[in-house]
């Protein structure tokens, strides 16, 4: 009786809190990656792993900053220096595709953002996804803050390649015994975009915002732990109503193109890309940046 009377308070607290609410949520990102799936199909030595696992550290493990108030937010990944030297041909291609600022507004249901791609800059214009949040009973603490569960199933575009992942080993391996063993093994073969996923979120009524780091919102408090396929990040600091915090406004830099319209820009570099790499049997450079 006492634990659904604190979960009704704090519920109750969003209707009365909201009003004037602002502040700044700080999240770090861990993303787990598969290092037998990574190799291709050749074992890896332990070293190697190690190597490998060292350089995509940097390029995994990132701090990002919500600055928001009732309606609005703007998301950004805080600049750091690289920790660790980085190959060059993995440093390039990691920075293929590079989000930048990332505006919601809840009131309008508009999601806005600058990514880079290939070197040419997009301000891709979308709308809110709401997802069918289901709040379990669960709780825990983050910090000073009582958080509870929520779960949802997400729908994933097929052409969407930043959901790309490799295949398992045993997958893999049929499909290399399908192929001509003289032929360059198509990367694209080597990885699979799931149908759906399982979107995990912990959120606060103590703080009265609906929302969240990235594309997430629409829980009754603010998400303070988020789990989506092999990434998660977690709240590590929030600084309610700053004195000083980055300026809400929606960004502007960018050729202005819908979400469609990016994934489509998206799918075609990357076919482009594949079909390269086959007519020069597997030793193809990384095609050039876009015309214009």
């Amino acid at each position: 009786m006492i634990r659904y009377t604190l979960i009704f308070l704090l519920f109750f607290s969003f209707s009365i809190n909201a009003q004037n609410i602002s502040g700044q949520a700080f999240y770090e990102s861990k993303t787990t990656v598969d290092m037998d799936a990574l190799g291709g199909g050749r074992e890896m030595s332990e070293e190697m792993k190690k190597t490998v696992a060292q350089m995509m550290k940097s390029a995994l493990e990132k701090t990002y900053i919500l600055t928001f108030n009732k309606d609005e937010s703007i998301y950004n990944e805080q600049e750091k220096l690289d920790a660790a030297p980085m190959n060059p041909g993995f440093k390039m291609m990691m920075s293929s595709y590079t989000p930048g600022a990332q505006y919601k507004n809840l009131k309008t249901g508009q999601i806005i953002e600058e990514n880079e791609f290939f070197g040419k800059q997009f301000l891709v214009t979308d709308s809110i996804k709401t997802l069918d949040w289901q709040i379990t009973k669960e709780s825990k603490p983050i910090g000073q803050y009582i958080a509870f569960k929520a779960t949802a199933i997400k729908k994933v575009d097929p052409n969407d390649y930043s959901m790309a992942r490799p295949k398992k080993k045993d997958e893999k391996e049929n499909a290399e015994t399908k192929k001509d063993t003289a032929q360059p093994q198509d990367p694209m073969d080597m990885i699979e975009i799931p149908e759906e996923i399982e979107v995990t979120a912990w959120f606060t009524p103590q703080i009265p915002v609906s929302n969240g780091p990235g594309e997430y919102a629409g829980l009754p408090g603010l998400i303070l732990e988020l789990n989506v396929y092999r990434t998660t990040l977690l709240c590590s600091k929030i600084v309610m109503n700053p004195k000083d915090s980055e300026k809400i406004e929606p960004p502007t830099k960018g050729k202005k193109v819908t979400r469609e319209e990016y994934v489509k820009i998206v799918k075609e570099k990357t076919e482009e890309l594949r079909e390269n790499f086959q007519n020069r049997g597997g030793n193809g450079r990384r095609g050039g940046g876009f015309g214009g």
